[in-house]
């Protein structure tokens, strides 16, 4: 399969390799990758999983309280020092909100998701009386319409963009899939593509080499997800290199869990867990919020696990490979800390497609009022 697949690479129109070469795109990372296609175990991890012990899961402290106070003064002398820099994950093929690039989309009226990200930096300089620095990780299917919405803003430092991964979709047979008009598929290889293109952007290394500390990393569409000092604070307190923030379960809520693989505290996609550990003993779950040490993450070295995702694309079987920024926690140790995901304190406001915004836009209105980001 591989040497036909090769084949099939060398034959890519040649605009096609200059899109995939512009977004970092591993040809014999994806030959290993596909040749497993068929014969590839599951995703489950080997090692012995067991829920969190005692100490790895934190609660927030309660706003007023001695604690809480005490976190945000080492928060807001972070963010007063320039030391802080926000990521935001605004990535993927805009597939969910009828085509339209997330990012431009009117979470409240009159005011898109990117417009209320530039808000609440706005509102956060005007608390801690200096600007953080913004970033965005854009796709090829986002980049550009992003770049137009802040055109004339982007200094490369205190606003920047830099671009994800690409890559190929297949067929379930291994083959190049070709679309409806006979050209081959592409696709964003997820969000795990972060440290690695964050990195190749130069932003990092600039960043470390300036003093910066730490990062906090957050998905575009969670509008909860916002710079906090007393979060800052914690994370900053506890000294290790990895924060990821949990939220309580409700209903049938899934998603990644914080476990302990090997005696080691992690977050796991419920799809890697062995079969014999029930996920519902674990009763909060990721909310793809990091606060990670910028040094440690400028000088991670690791092997990431790319999985094999089954799609459709217009009704027909696709296979593209991903990888998850879930799993910076198996190489830089991590603490998990539980926040709210109700209330003018919510830190979890995710909206997937218009419904959910729909369902969720009073919430946002008062998250984004009560932080400054809405006058």
């Amino acid at each position: 399969m591989s040497a036909t697949l090769e084949q099939q690479l060398d034959g890519l129109p040649s605009d096609v390799w200059s899109e995939l070469s512009a977004h970092h795109f591993d040809r014999q990372r994806f030959l290993r990758l596909a040749a497993r296609l068929g014969s590839e175990t599951d995703n489950r991890v080997k090692g012995a999983v067991r829920p969190p012990a005692p100490g790895d899961v934190s609660d927030l402290p309660e706003p007023g309280s001695a604690e809480h106070e005490r976190l945000s003064v080492i928060g807001r002398k972070a963010l007063a020092e320039g030391s802080v820099a926000l990521v935001v994950l605004a990535g993927g093929m805009a597939t969910r909100m009828g085509g339209v690039v997330k990012a431009l989309v009117e979470a409240l009226p009159d005011k898109t998701f990117l417009e209320l990200r530039l808000a609440e930096m706005d509102a956060l300089a005007e608390r801690v009386g200096r600007r953080a620095p913004l970033w965005l990780m854009t796709s090829a299917a986002t980049d550009a319409a992003t770049r137009e919405a802040l055109s004339g803003r982007l200094d490369g430092r205190e606003l920047a963009i830099f671009r994800q991964n690409l890559s190929l979709r297949l067929t379930p047979e291994g083959n190049v899939f070709l679309d409806e008009s006979g050209r081959p598929s592409l696709q964003a290889s997820g969000h795990g593509d972060l440290p690695d293109a964050l990195k190749e952007s130069g932003l990092l290394s600039r960043f470390v080499n300036d003093g910066g500390r730490t990062l906090m990393i957050a998905n575009l569409d969670n509008l909860g997800a916002t710079l906090d000092e007393a979060v800052v604070g914690f994370h900053l307190d506890h000294g290790k290199a990895a924060t990821c923030e949990v939220v309580d379960k409700v209903g049938t809520d899934k998603g990644g869990i914080p476990v302990r693989l090997d005696d080691r505290p992690v977050v796991l996609e419920e799809f890697r867990l062995p079969e014999s550990f029930d996920p519902e003993t674990v009763r909060v779950f990721n909310t793809n919020t990091f606060h990670v040490d910028a040094r440690a993450l400028l000088e991670l070295q690791m092997d990431w696990t790319f999985f094999t995702v089954n799609k459709k694309v217009g009704g027909t079987p696709v296979v593209q490979f991903e990888r998850l920024i879930g799993e910076l926690t198996s190489h830089l140790e991590t603490r998990f800390l539980r926040v709210p995901r109700t209330g003018n304190g919510s830190r979890f406001l995710p909206v997937k497609d218009h419904d959910e915004l729909a369902a969720r836009r009073a919430e946002i209105e008062a998250v984004a009022r009560t932080r400054g980001g809405l006058k």
